[in-house]
């Protein structure tokens, strides 16, 4: 299995941690568009039952 991404998530989460960068205000913009994102209803998939599958 490749766990690169893994890598990668752990790397970015750990730069996301460093007090220099938490610091820094989030352009309110990006919370907008983060907010109206999720404002958003989830999908349901009603056509194939999930969105996932055991088959791959």
């Amino acid at each position: 299995m490749d766990r690169r991404w893994l890598a990668s998530l752990v790397d970015a989460m750990e730069q996301a941690a460093r007090p220099e960068v938490r610091n820094v205000p989030c352009d309110i913009s990006l919370i907008s568009a983060v907010a109206a994102h999720l404002a958003r209803p989830a999908p349901t998939f009603a056509h194939c039952g999930s969105a996932y599958s055991l088959c791959n």
